[in-house]
């Protein structure tokens, strides 16, 4: 028994951030129906082919879910998604702006809406389009982020993952109020607003005009020594100090230089935060003589947090994920392929990756519809 079990989710979505959002209610069991267009589909579906010919932005964000077709242009086919409304919990939809209020949708009183957009249903950019990259460029995220010559934005969708996280959760939070009052309710979410909550802390840092975070590469902006230190190998090892007790300890147990401790160029944050290219020298000097597991375990004899620079064929082998246990495996068109466990559940939905229109025929005999009127609306291309 899963916490949605017994739930509907419709949805109407695209690329990544509603599909993110009703992937997370469809491994808390809930039954989401995704509504593609015939023949072409979510476009995601199209982004690569790097999953045994399937895109990994589509293998991501849409197992455990039903595909049905629909050409929304149909007037029978706006009937079926009028009819599964009807009797669905939630709709989700990151549709173009005003989309769906020209389909003329009519929602039922205790219906859960969320429409997650760029912008917001109003203001003076509610019509603009949105991509993940030019939101975290709108959010600022781009300008504390990269080297100081070079901006760069994230190496994942975050402004997507952001808003699809921000929408499970909102939609979770309806359900809980709708239990109670026996109300549904609209929810308005722009991947805007999700992604400033999350530069809340470059965002007081410059608070009242004060300079905004340095972009300082793959180290911390503000806090150092907090970043990647080459090591004697060619590799480098991840390393982040926090208070002056770490501090102390760093000098005395990995540098071996417990004289550090008492300079008082070094003797705060703010202090070695300036030092960035002095400290890095003396950083650099020592770790040349060790390799990177050497380093690392020196680190974590003196307790000084660290990690390894793992790429992505590291992380698939990653030892803590195989110990816990928590890769699983999920079916495809094109085969089983292994799937992360949803962080903090023991137990979750892990059904396949539908393709295109899987469960069109399926879904509309549940609505009645007869396979000679499934026929006529296939051959009229409206499912």
């Amino acid at each position: 028994m899963l916490p949605l079990d017994g739930i509907t989710v419709i949805a109407l979505e695209h690329a990544v951030s509603a599909p993110f959002a009703t992937r997370q209610l469809a491994d808390l069991g809930a039954r989401v129906i995704k509504i593609e267009r015939p023949g072409v589909g979510d476009f995601a579906r199209g982004y690569d082919e790097r999953v045994r010919g399937l895109a990994s932005y589509f293998v991501w964000c849409n197992r455990s879910k039903e595909s049905l077709t629909l050409d929304l242009k149909h007037p029978e086919a706006r009937e079926i998604l009028a009819r599964l409304i009807d009797k669905a919990d939630v709709l989700v939809q990151n549709l173009a702006p005003g989309a769906t209020d020209r389909l003329g949708l009519s929602y039922h009183p205790k219906l859960i809406v969320c429409d997650i957009s760029g912008y917001g249903a109003d203001g003076p950019y509610r019509d603009k389009k949105a991509y993940d990259l030019l939101i975290q460029s709108e959010a600022g995220f781009v300008s504390v982020t990269g080297t100081p010559e070079h901006p760069s934005k994230a190496g994942c969708s975050i402004a997507d993952i952001s808003a699809g996280m921000y929408a499970a959760n909102a939609i979770l939070a309806a359900l809980i109020t709708r239990s109670k009052t026996g109300k549904g309710c609209r929810i308005d979410l722009s991947m805007l607003e999700c992604m400033v909550e999350w530069m809340s802390n470059p965002l007081y840092y410059a608070f009242d005009g004060a300079p905004p975070p340095p972009r300082a590469g793959a180290s911390h902006a503000t806090i150092y020594p907090y970043g990647p230190f080459p090591a004697g190998d060619g590799k480098s090892v991840m390393l982040g100090l926090q208070n002056e007790r770490e501090w102390a300890v760093f000098c005395e147990r990995v540098l071996e230089r417990p004289e550090l401790t008492a300079d008082p160029g070094f003797c705060t944050n703010s202090k070695r935060s300036e030092a960035r290219a002095e400290l890095l020298a003396i950083v650099a000097d020592v770790f040349s003589t060790l390799t990177s597991a050497q380093v690392i375990d020196r680190l974590d004899r003196a307790r000084i947090a660290n990690s390894c620079v793992n790429d992505m064929h590291d992380v698939w082998a990653h030892p803590q994920l195989q110990a816990r246990n928590r890769w699983t495996e999920i079916d495809t068109s094109a085969g089983p392929i292994p799937a992360l466990l949803p962080p903090g559940m023991t137990g979750a939905r892990m059904d396949p990756v539908p393709a295109l229109g899987e469960h069109t025929d399926a879904i509309l005999r549940e609505l009645g519809l007869t396979g000679e009127a499934i026929d006529r609306l296939r051959n009229e291309d409206a499912i």
